[in-house]
């Protein structure tokens, strides 16, 4: 007997990453632009013996480079969460690449929003029991605001 495949699609389905993440390519063009514009300097300071402020910029383009490197760190962060009839998936990509998958019922589950006194939404949670689990910290005030619309009618619709 032939096996048959189910083919259902989530209620909702979302993907969240970070405003302004550099790529890596990104990084090291910056890097090697870097590296490039301190190299020149330095060897004519070095040729006139200013050995001193060739280390420092050096040293300065080091310490641009290495403040760069969490951008390009950050960008591997993502958060993705998918509603289905019977379950909520919540998986989590830390910076260094770690996946993390929390499955919640949607029936047991509260959309718990935090806002501000202008009514701007700050923090979205995802609540069940005592446990309760951020969504989204890194997203600005307005894109939690229509994120929180768009997940809590599908979290509805799951608990139909």
């Amino acid at each position: 007997m032939p096996m048959q495949a189910t083919t259902t699609a989530p209620l909702f389905s979302a993907e969240l990453r970070p405003n302004r993440s550099m790529s890596a390519g990104a990084m090291w063009i910056l890097a090697g632009l870097t590296a490039l514009l301190f190299a020149a300097p330095s060897l004519l300071f070095l040729s006139m013996g200013a050995f001193p402020v060739t280390v420092l910029m050096g040293l300065t383009g080091v310490a641009i480079v290495a403040g760069l490197y969490p951008g390009l760190r950050q960008g591997k962060r993502r958060e993705r969460i998918t509603v289905w009839s019977d379950q909520v998936e919540f998986q989590v990509t830390d910076s260094a690449g770690a996946t993390t998958l929390r499955r919640f019922n949607p029936v047991m589950v509260r959309l718990v929003l935090t806002r501000d006194e202008h009514e701007k939404t700050t923090a979205i949670h995802l609540r069940e029991g005592t446990d309760r689990l951020e969504v989204g910290s890194f997203l600005t005030s307005e894109d939690k605001s229509s994120f929180a619309k768009a997940l809590g009618t599908a979290l509805r619709q799951a608990r139909n």
